[in-house]
């Protein structure tokens, strides 16, 4: 595998000409924002750029790749990946490309390569920001297609900018979206402030039957398969509610453990500055930041929570 800076991703991606994008596993905003800003950058270039459907794309963010997918890559397609952290986050529907994808960005400082060339930047706070440096690096200039997907992808990751990822840079890159043209207060809108009636119903539920430890400092909320199918919660209504029980007063450390189809425990923890979402996770397979993290966990939710609370260290007042 090979580290590329930007000005070599630039110059990697401007030697080629036909390109599809992949996108992870619940694509949330900064892969969708990320694919949607590189495919229109590289189509601005004169380049041939597709993003490869993902079915497991929300109906909130299907407006953002509107004309921009296919549904497979051409023999002559270079594979790119956009805030893929490994190769078990491609999912079941990309798992077919593992080994194919020949470049990959992203900024999980705590990720696993599985590509022959990446640019990855931790000290980002979204993908989208990386890919923006690199298409500025090619040459290109942020419209308001472009600035509504990297808006997109630095906001969502941000919490709006209010997470601890949150830099001096992300702020300027947003202020550089809003004067090509990106409607950021619909943004904030759809992704931050609408809340469905289901969604608000789960949040209760979860605060109800949250185990608290550590005297508050630390919350494990399970969230069983059959408590989403009984509140007909969507992927929409899931998206980035393991940063609620991080909300309640006190918590440093939160785990929301969501239960998959086929049984398997999906991990997500969030933690504040001084604290490493990251490190529980690698305990299980898996990573992230300091502040998100996640892993896939192959036991019953009991046993996860269990294995979870074993998991967190002991925190200091």
């Amino acid at each position: 595998m090979t580290k590329l800076t930007r000005s070599e991703t630039a110059q990697f991606l401007s030697q080629r000409d036909s390109f599809a994008i992949v996108t992870h596993r619940r694509p949330d905003g900064d892969t969708l924002g990320s694919a949607a800003l590189l495919c229109l950058g590289l189509r601005q270039l004169g380049k041939d750029a597709y993003v490869l459907d993902n079915p497991e794309t929300t109906e909130k963010y299907l407006p953002l790749l509107s004309g921009l997918t296919k549904a497979s890559a051409d023999a002559q397609d270079t594979l790119v990946a956009v805030d893929v952290a490994s190769a078990n986050m491609l999912g079941e529907h990309f798992s077919c490309l593992e080994g194919k994808i020949l470049l990959r960005i992203d900024h999980h400082g705590s990720a696993t390569s599985f590509t022959d060339f990446e640019l990855v930047d931790a000290n980002a706070a979204a993908c989208g920001e990386v890919i923006y440096d690199v298409l500025q690096e090619m040459g290109a200039t942020l419209d308001t297609p472009m600035a509504t997907a990297l808006y997109t992808a630095v906001s969502t990751d941000t919490g709006c900018f209010r997470y601890a990822n949150t830099t001096a840079n992300t702020l300027r890159v947003a202020a550089d979206c809003l004067a090509a043209g990106a409607d950021a207060f619909s943004m904030n809108q759809l992704y931050f402030e609408t809340n469905s009636l289901a969604r608000l119903r789960l949040q209760g539920w979860m605060v109800e039957n949250a185990l608290f430890l550590q005297d508050g400092k630390v919350v494990i909320c399970p969230l069983p398969r059959a408590k989403e199918l009984e509140l007909g919660l969507t992927e929409d209504d899931l998206e980035n509610i393991s940063g609620f029980p991080r909300s309640i007063a006190g918590v440093k450390i939160a785990a929301t453990l969501r239960q998959e189809p086929d049984g398997r425990i999906k991990m997500s923890v969030r933690a504040v500055p001084g604290c490493d979402a990251a490190a529980i996770c690698q305990k299980f397979g898996g990573g992230g930041h300091k502040g998100a993290a996640g892993a896939s966990m192959d036991m019953s939710m009991d046993e996860a929570v269990a294995a979870v609370a074993n998991a967190i260290p002991k925190l200091d007042n």
